[in-house]
């Protein structure tokens, strides 16, 4: 989390509009092996619970169950060029959005298993919009069982969320103009929408 509090708001909460609608988190944890991380798609279940699953033979496996972990969801992000502001004395520097989430995750059941997978596809696949939505009904009983003996579920209880939205909140609304037009001359669409949506 930035240090500046300009990049965050009173009361964090995840915003999925801020990281473009993404649901892919890297995963990180205190190993004995040392500071390992995975990389997954989430879904939340809830307010403050978070499910995902790895492969059974992942480094952070082992060590999930019961531990704490923290969870990490990016946004866009662009290098800001210094030559795009009209005061002297300025440095480039990046803008970006990420949320942070912290909390112990717990194994889930093997029962319970098909049930997180299928609720993290069909919130996906409702954002495609041409085709038929695609199940765990296409494929065989067979094909299931072996995907299920590969990965193990795991649910996390969230217990802090902290954010980082750094958009120039801290410059004058004619260098944040100047920096947008710096970044729409540049092709960097998701950025310059985001600070657009940002600052009204």
């Amino acid at each position: 989390m930035h240090p500046n509090s300009a990049f965050r708001g009173t009361d964090p909460e995840f915003r999925p509009e801020l990281v473009g609608g993404s649901m892919f988190a890297s995963i990180f944890l205190q190993t004995p092996m040392g500071p390992k991380v995975a990389h997954a798609p989430v879904y939340f279940s809830g307010p403050h619970t978070v499910e995902f699953h790895l492969a059974k033979n992942n480094t952070l496996t082992p060590y999930l169950d019961g531990a704490q972990a923290l969870a990490v969801i990016n946004g866009p992000d662009e290098y800001i060029s210094a030559r795009w502001y009209a005061a002297d004395n300025q440095v480039p520097t990046w803008n970006y959005v990420a949320f942070e989430f912290e909390g112990i995750a717990k194994r889930v059941e093997e029962e319970k298993l098909p049930d997180l997978l299928v609720n993290l596809s069909a919130e996906h696949e409702d954002r495609i919009a041409i085709g038929l939505p695609w199940t765990m009904d296409k494929m065989d009983h067979s094909a299931v069982r072996a995907l299920l003996r590969g990965i193990v579920g795991f649910e996390m209880s969230i217990t802090s969320v902290r954010e980082t939205i750094k958009l120039s909140q801290n410059k004058p609304a004619e260098e944040r103009q100047r920096i947008i037009d710096g970044l729409e001359a540049e092709g960097s669409t998701a950025m310059v929408k985001l600070m657009q949506a940002f600052q009204k």
